[in-house]
Formats: structure tokens, sequence, C-alpha cells
């Protein structure tokens, strides 16, 4: 059996997983949807000489519990925060948030101000005009019925690895996931996982909505902004209009924009060097 760095700390009565490695600044890693701890470790390496490293996984993904309630911006701006202290790194840090977790690393930036030292956004979510056709409890609701019914169906033994593969090959210019099979079945192959995924992505119209009120109520510190859009190098007008949102993105936070390429959305699979530089920009 693959050992399983890290350990159990209980934030907001969820039983959390947290990692916390290296020496030097504080920096803290929040991926994607759906995403666990150990897609960070191409990058990690590359940062643990120069910074304290600090990564979890949100309620149902990875080895993390699952949690009552649903996601929001606030929420998992204060679960970074309650991470941080559970470990007693109460200085500033660095937020890296990957996709939806930027909206909750810039959620983080702007509620705990003075906890922030800088803000990295790696392809992060853009929604100019958030909103959704379907209530949210519509929403939430469905979701939760769909997880149940897909495993009660047994979906996620029977696929979720096989969903989690194709995913990360589509979402990389590589095509290669390189997670070990045995940790991408014990936290793909539950019905927390699916879950979990299935609420993040029911929620995602509301936490871009949080967001865009709360950029209108709590103006950014005053520290470094770095948005590292990834480009596949295809020049489709798709890719193209995607990095235009990510410059508008970076104009709006007053940040440095900066493009990886050729890399795909899971910009820490293809180019781990370049979300490090992004880190350590200010060294």
């Amino acid at each position: 059996m693959t050992r399983v760095p890290g350990r159990m700390l209980r934030i907001d009565g969820v039983p959390t997983h947290v990692l916390c490695e290296g020496s030097g600044p504080v920096c803290v890693l929040s991926g994607g949807l759906g995403s666990s701890w150990f897609d960070w470790d191409p990058v990690v390496p590359l940062l643990t000489a120069h910074r304290t490293v600090v990564r979890f996984d949100r309620p149902g993904l990875g080895l993390s519990a699952p949690s009552p309630r649903v996601p929001t911006a606030a929420g998992e701006a204060g679960r970074i925060l309650r991470v941080l202290d559970a470990l007693g790194l109460t200085g500033p840090c660095e937020v890296v948030g990957h996709s939806l977790a930027g909206f909750h690393a810039e959620a983080f930036a702007r509620l705990h101000a003075a906890r922030t030292a800088g803000l990295v956004l790696l392809d992060g979510s853009v929604e100019e005009n958030p909103r959704s056709p379907f209530p949210p409890g519509l929403r939430i609701g469905t979701a939760r019925l769909l997880a149940a019914a897909l495993s009660a169906a047994g979906l996620p033994r029977a696929l979720g690895r096989t969903a989690r593969r194709l995913t990360v090959r589509a979402e990389t210019v590589r095509h290669r996931d390189p997670a070990p099979g045995e940790l991408v079945r014990r936290c793909y192959g539950t019905s927390r996982a699916l879950r979990a995924g299935l609420l993040e992505n029911a929620t995602y119209p509301d936490v871009a909505a949080e967001l865009a009120a709360l950029r209108a109520r709590h103006p950014l510190p005053r520290v470094p902004v770095t948005v590292l859009a990834a480009y596949g190098a295809t020049d489709s007008p798709r890719e193209l209009r995607w990095l235009e949102r990510q410059r508008e993105l970076a104009a709006l936070l007053g940040g440095e924009f900066r493009i990886s390429a050729p890399a795909g959305h899971l910009v820490m699979l293809d180019d781990p060097a370049a979300v490090a530089r992004a880190v350590l920009r200010a060294d």
C-alpha cells in the first residue's frame, strides 16, 4: 500500500487531510474542482527549499471526510484560515488557487487581508456575469440526488478511477496522469468524492456571484498578485478568448499576467516550473 503523507486535523468539525512541508515564508496551495493533494506533487519539490508549503483536501475530496455544509466563497476562505491556524502558522501567507479555488484564494485575500502576503491564480475561474437559470436549492438538491443514485448503482467504485484518468488526459498537454493508481482508486472510487465534486459544480454560480459581491465591499490588500494562464498553443478562438479573459482578470486585480505554454488547464502537472516561478516571483 502506498504510504500517504500528511495528517488529519479537525477543521470546522470535519476530519481534514493536511500536509505541511518545507521552510520559509508560508504558501497555501488549493486545487480546482474535485482535485486532491497529490495534484500538486510536481510543484512542491520546487518550493520547499524556499517556502513552507501547505496543502489540504477540501471536504469529501482526497482523504478528507465529507461536510454537511455546501461550499461558499467565505466558507472556503475561512477553511484556509483555520487550516493555517491549526498548524500554528498565524502570520501572512501567499495563497495559490487553481481553477475554482481561485475564487477561494481571492476571497481569502479580501476577507483576511492581514493574513495575506500574496495571491497567485493559476488558470483561475472567471465569471464576468455570474448567474444561473436555476435556483440554488434546486441545483444542490439535484446534485445530492444524483450522487446518491450513482453511488447506489456502484458507479464511483466502478468508474471513478477511469473518470479521473480521462479528465486529466483531457486537461493536460501531456495526456498522462502521474498520480499512483492506488491513490486514485482510494480517493476517486468513493461516493464522498463524487458527492463533493457534484456539489462544488452545483454551487459554482453561487460562489462566483458571492465573490463578485465581495469585490464591491472588500478591496484587495496591497500585495503581489499574479495570474498565470495556461495556453495549449493551438491558436484556436476559444483558447485566445480564454487568454484574454485571464488578462482581464489580472487587470481587474491589478496583478501581473503570465502565460504557461504549452500547458493545459491542469497547469501544475504540465508546467510545474512556471507555477513555482509564479509563487517565488518576490524572491
